[in-house]
Order: structure tokens, then C-alpha cells, then sequence
């Protein structure tokens, strides 16, 4: 199997500036660029399968650019977690983009990822490149379940360690059974990238924990219903700023993105496309071929 290659690049924040890692895939030279942005507690490398389906699709001529945001993956952490919010994610992303030089960008976002596209895609001044083509939201929208954070927030940031890779897939299967059917094999390859070694620990060969700074979940703890809703407004503003052509992706069980918010957003702002995928809550990981076909059909065809 192809691999991507790691790259880095420094960005500034309120300390002395961070490292952000992002993985390629496909021609470096490339003019037509998709940048895949992973969801709360998650990687780039999440878009494996998708990134391979999208350079088999364009015959190779395609950068697929998969970040790991700050605190997670192979980017350095912050040392203020109180940066761990859309304005960091969004500046670190404008950073990049304008490291890449794209001549056709696409935008493709899971959950908060998605969340960060309608940051950068939705307010028509920022200093982008170019205009993003083509956006796709993958469950997610500008009204988010409180059910849904509460439950995020049962298990996010937890310092947990593990004895093996595959005890650590079960553990994350526990708690991501909303993603919908994955066979054994693809699940593992999923978790392989969510976890590091444990550094330090004698005796603890094959010992793993989570990948990601647990101070992540320090401004996401802090947010209590009343400041999800007026955060509300602000992204319904957003969204109705975008111009790219959207598709939105649903988990017709998602308890994140609702019904109701998915009608509205294909009724206004860029008025999205929505597909919704059965037996799947939040968030489709665009591994099944349904989901890879309705994403890369979107994009490239």
C-alpha cells in the first residue's frame, strides 16, 4: 500500500509558536489540492483510504493534504490549551494553504474539521490562495447537540494507556460504535494511528497510549450549554457566507448533526447537497465504499 509523507511546518500562537505536522498524498507539484481536516480527537491519517481513492481517481494529479491539528498526531502540543479552539485551528490552517500555493482547493472536513472549513470557507476576506471549489461538512453544522458534546466529553481527554494496539482498538470501539460497520481489519488500521508508545515506562513493551495532548479537552469542558448557543449564531453566520459548492455527509443516526439542521442547511447559505448514510451515527470515517464514492464523485467528477 502507497504511504504518504510527513511534513511540518511553524506556526505562531500565543507562546513561542508550535510545529504542525501534515501528511501528502499524491504529485507534490500538483496544482489541484484537497485538504482533509480530522474530527475533535482524532488524525490525519483518519483519510487513508479516502486520499488513495481520490489520487487513483485523478490518474495521480492531486496533492491530498491531511493535517494533524495542533495537540494531536505528529504536531507539536500547544503550551496554552486555552488554544485548542476554531481560531487557532483556522490560523494554522490559512498558514498551511499558504504554504501549499494551491491553483484549485477543495476542502474536505469531519465533525470539528468540518467546523474549521466553515470558519475558513465562510468569511469571504481571509487571505486565501484561492477561493475553496468545493466543501464537504462530514456530520456536522452550525447547530450542534448538547446530547452529543456531553457525550464527547465522557471520555475526552482521559490519560489512559494500554497493553497492546489491539486492546486499545477495543477501547476505542467502546466508545465509537457510532461510526457505523467496519470489519476487524479496518478498524485496527483506523486505531493504529491514534495511539504512540509509551515513552519511559520499563517493563512496558508494546505499551500504547492516545496520540493526542489531553489538554485538548480543557476549553472543550468549559463550554457549557448557553455558550454552545450563542456560538450557534456565529456559525449559522458563517455558514451562510460560504460560496464553495457543499456537500453535506449525514450518519442518518448521528446524534450530533440533526435532522433538522441538515434540512435547513440544504435550504440556505451555500445550500448544501445532503447524502446520508444508514447505519451510521457520527461520524462516517469515508471507509466504507458508499461513502468514498459520494466524496470523491463530488470532488473530482
Amino acid at each position: 500500500m502507497a504511504q504518504p509523507t510527513l511534513n511540518y511546518l511553524s506556526c505562531p500562537d500565543s507562546g513561542a509558536g508550535h510545529r504542525l505536522a501534515y501528511w501528502q498524498w499524491g504529485d507534490a507539484d500538483a496544482a489541484h489540492v484537497v485538504v482533509c481536516v480530522h474530527g475533535l480527537s482524532r488524525q490525519g491519517r483518519d483519510f487513508d483510504v479516502l486520499a488513495q481513492a481520490l489520487v487513483e481517481r485523478a490518474g495521480g494529479a492531486i496533492r491530498v493534504i491531511c493535517p494533524d491539528m495542533a495537540g494531536r498526531g505528529q504536531s507539536e502540543w500547544l503550551t496554552d490549551p486555552q488554544g485548542y479552539q476554531l481560531p487557532t485551528y483556522a490560523a494554522d490552517t490559512l498558514a498551511l494553504l499558504a504554504h501549499l500555493k494551491p491553483q484549485t482547493l477543495d476542502w474536505v472536513g469531519t465533525s470539528m474539521g468540518g467546523l474549521i472549513g466553515m470558519a475558513v470557507c465562510g468569511q469571504p476576506g481571509l487571505p486565501l490562495p484561492v477561493p475553496v471549489r468545493r466543501l464537504v461538512l462530514n456530520d456536522v453544522g452550525p447547530a450542534i447537540q448538547w446530547e452529543a458534546i456531553v457525550r464527547i466529553g465522557t471520555y475526552l481527554g482521559r490519560s489512559v494507556q494500554f497493553e497492546s494496539l489491539q486492546q486499545a482498538a477495543d477501547a476505542m470501539w467502546a466508545v465509537s460504535t457510532t461510526f457505523g460497520p467496519h470489519t476487524p481489519a479496518q478498524w485496527l488500521e483506523l486505531s493504529r494511528h491514534m495511539v504512540k508508545p509509551v515513552a519511559g515506562t520499563p517493563g512496558a513493551a508494546g505499551a500504547v497510549t492516545l496520540h493526542y495532548d489531553p489538554a485538548i479537552a480543557v476549553p472543550f469542558g468549559a463550554m457549557t450549554q448557553e455558550s454552545a448557543m450563542q456560538g450557534e449564531a456565529m456559525l449559522w453566520h458563517l455558514y451562510d457566507g460560504i460560496q464553495a459548492q457543499t456537500l453535506l455527509l449525514r450518519g442518518a443516526e448521528s446524534d450530533l448533526l440533526s435532522v433538522d439542521t441538515a434540512r435547513q442547511m440544504a435550504g440556505r447559505g451555500p445550500k448544501s447537497r445532503l447524502v446520508e448514510f444508514a447505519g451510521v451515527g457520527h461520524a462516517p470515517t469515508l471507509v466504507a465504499a458508499d461513502q468514498v464514492q459520494a466524496v470523491t464523485a463530488f470532488l473530482l467528477d
